[in-house]
């Protein structure tokens, strides 16, 4: 075609998008998405999901600006849990935690909004830019990526997580080797055996990664809350000079360079199918962090922290969009959908959507561009009065926090409450990682990674019949930078243990080696059991397992070393030892940890009894009222509001299968005929 033609084309995309009907449905699709993200535990593809089978009869450029509109959003306003809450609103938001988090902690939580939502509409218009630009360039770009390459790849992001999330690149990369270990829960890869499911239906598929998430990381936060009655913001108003909505944007410009790479990585990562989301903000916050002259604050309130993965996540949709448009191959889940919404609509992915329907390609261009410009300014106008929350007693954000959380586990999880036993273990867990300083996200980007660095390592080595694969130029200059990065990373952190500032808050942080050496053996024993029990299995079923578990133990006895070595310089008489434990127990809030845990528990065994739309408000209720301290005014207005909430969106707008409670007959019977079973049940 020539550049005549493709103006033309660019133009006719532009009218198309902005005339009616098909503005109205963006609109309407953004609007969606924004909850979307913001709503741990729902994300892009769950919508999408919900809005396809409305796209039957649609025109093609009314059906992609409604479920574009909806996609392209959910990795902007997936930051208000990220920075509120330190939960990863989606996959694409687990590094803005890392200073995103701090900063709402120090009242800078419109500061960080201000940078995310700008950095944020610049990547979605960078990522758009490069798609439309790229089209005709793209196949040598995706063809030089194969199995090997993207495995490798796999490795990088681990590499990056694991030695950038904390203060010890030993239990960094040792706990992303446990997620990864976690990974082969359930089916293998090439074989029809089962892998650690200890004869548990539930683990036949594998552990669903967003109650892993949500538990990871939201549990220990709102334990925190609820255990020392404290707000999200550790300081007042007055105190958080600095942390306005004007100075967060004023950071984005000042770092526009930074935010320009970053949104480059994440384009070219998006277009190579199998990683995306997962792994890209990742590699831009290491980015980040290795071109940075100052590293000191990485990990505890920096800017740069939160505007390198925010540019990035945003750029990846356009970058997805070409090997899915193009090739028909789509890079994730989502990507997926909307190549069944391309053929619902007669379109078929190849040579033609980059010729005669091109207008329909960059109408989908011009969708992503103005999705991102329209959520960046309604969330900035709206994220000021989020920003507030950050001052309000934690008290009454925990109840509603567990009723996002818990229901978005079961929603993700299969309807099971398999989905919040696992919420509540990985809860657990992430407490015990918080207090021991281990870092929790290389466990989760291990858990996501795993099936994929599996898979592709399998992949490559049978097509080539050997690990010859591992000699070619673009994996070795892969390695390259996984040991570059591994370097950096030890470098600063030993600069950082000179200029004794290792004990700062932060993720992986810090740690008293009284409670750290005990997780630490759990940990050993762990990746030893693991290793024996894949011992007796196929080679073709154990390679993965032990290959992950043989250093993964290694590397916990490098930890215990560490840990014990930490304790050699704590000179503790015999007698003084109880205070100290005391004292441990303390600083950790393990006997309100302990209760907290057991509410939960409670609720879930409610649940099994009379079901979620009773259990879940009778916690919210008594929470507030026995812990809380809250009047029973107060108590039972917020209950029936979360009462009210959970029948409305979960039951009746999303129609979420709710569980069956053993109760169910005797509560029909006892329930009068005018009021609806689905009140209740």
């Amino acid at each position: 075609m020539s550049g005549a033609e493709v103006f033309d084309a660019l133009l006719t995309g532009l009218t198309s998008v902005l005339a009616w009907p098909a503005i109205g449905f963006m609109v309407l699709g953004v609007t969606i998405g924004m909850w979307m993200g913001a709503v741990p535990g729902l994300g892009g593809v769950l919508g999408m999901i919900l809005l396809l089978p409305f796209t039957f009869d649609m025109e093609p450029v009314n059906a992609f600006a409604l479920l574009l509109g909806l996609f392209a959003v959910t990795s902007t306003s997936d930051t208000i849990a990220s920075v509120m809450l330190g939960i990863p609103g989606t996959a694409a938001s687990q590094a803005t935690i890392l200073d995103g988090y701090p900063m709402a902690q120090k009242g800078q939580a419109a500061r960080a909004f201000g940078a995310a939502f700008t950095v944020s509409a610049f990547g979605g218009v960078f990522g758009a830019a490069v798609l439309a630009i790229s089209l005709p360039l793209i196949t040598p770009i995706i063809t030089a990526f194969k199995s090997g390459e993207i495995f490798m790849l796999a490795i990088l992001g681990l590499a990056m997580v694991g030695s950038l999330s904390g203060g010890s690149i030993t239990k960094g990369v040792a706990a992303a080797l446990l997620g990864l270990l976690i990974s082969t829960i359930g089916s293998a890869q090439t074989v029809a055996i089962y892998r650690y499911t200890f004869d548990q239906d539930y683990l036949l598929d594998g552990l669903p990664i967003v109650p892993v998430v949500l538990g990871l990381f939201a549990i220990p936060e709102l334990m925190e809350l609820a255990t020392r009655n404290v707000n999200i913001s550790r300081v007042s108003k007055e105190q958080s000079e600095g942390g306005g909505m004007l100075d967060g944007i004023r950071d984005a410009f000042r770092h526009w360079w930074l935010a320009t790479r970053c949104a480059t990585i994440g384009t070219y990562i998006g277009i190579l199918p199998g990683l995306g989301a997962a792994v890209v903000d990742w590699v831009a916050y290491g980015h980040a962090v290795q071109s940075a002259k100052d590293k000191s604050k990485f990990g505890k309130g920096d800017i740069r922290g939160v505007i390198a993965p925010e540019a990035a996540n945003n750029a990846i949709k356009g970058g997805a969009l070409i090997p899915t448009i193009a090739f028909g191959i789509p890079g994730s889940l989502g990507m997926a959908i909307l190549l069944g919404a391309l053929l619902l609509v007669g379109l078929l992915p190849g040579p033609d959507m980059l010729t005669t329907d091109l207008p329909i390609t960059f109408a989908m261009v011009w969708t992503i561009v103005i999705a991102n410009i329209l959520a960046a300014i309604v969330l900035m106008f709206l994220a000021k009065y989020v920003a507030k929350v950050a001052f309000i007693s934690g008290h009454l954000i925990v109840p509603g926090v567990i009723l996002f959380i818990f229901m978005g586990a079961w929603l993700a999880g299969g309807t099971s409450l398999g989905a919040w036993i696992t919420c509540l273990i990985f809860g657990i867990l992430g407490y015990l990682m918080k207090v021991t300083g281990w870092a929790r996200p290389p466990l989760v980007l291990g858990l996501i990674l795993g099936g994929i660095s599996e898979n592709r390592f399998q992949l490559a080595t049978l097509a080539e019949g050997s690990y010859a694969w591992l000699s070619r130029p673009m994996v070795l200059l892969i390695v390259c930078l996984i040991v570059l990065t591994i370097l950096l990373a030890a470098r600063g952190i030993v600069k950082n243990r000179q200029t004794k500032d290792t004990q700062e808050a932060g993720e992986g942080r810090g740690f008293n080696p009284i409670v750290s050496l005990p997780f630490s053996i759990i940990v050993l024993c762990v990746f030893v059991s693991s290793v024996y029990i894949a011992a007796d299995w196929d080679i073709r079923v154990s390679q993965f397992p032990l290959a992950v578990g043989v250093p993964g133990a290694l590397l916990a006895l490098v930890a215990i070393y560490i840990d014990g070595k930490a304790l050699s310089r704590v000179r503790i008489n015999a007698l003084d030892w109880l205070s100290v434990l005391k004292e441990a127990s303390h600083q950790a809030a393990l006997p309100k940890s302990l209760k907290f845990i057991s509410a939960i528990i409670g609720m879930i065994l409610i649940t099994l009894f009379v079901g979620q739309k009773i259990a879940v408000p009778l916690f919210i209720f008594l929470y507030l009222m026995l812990w809380a301290k809250r009047s029973f005014s107060v108590s039972l207005l917020y209950t029936s509001l979360a009462w009210f909430f959970l029948v409305l969106f979960y039951d009746r707008i999303i129609h979420m299968q709710f569980h069956q409670p053993y109760l169910a007959s005797v509560i029909e019977a006892i329930l009068p005929d005018l009021i609806p079973i689905w009140i209740l049940l």
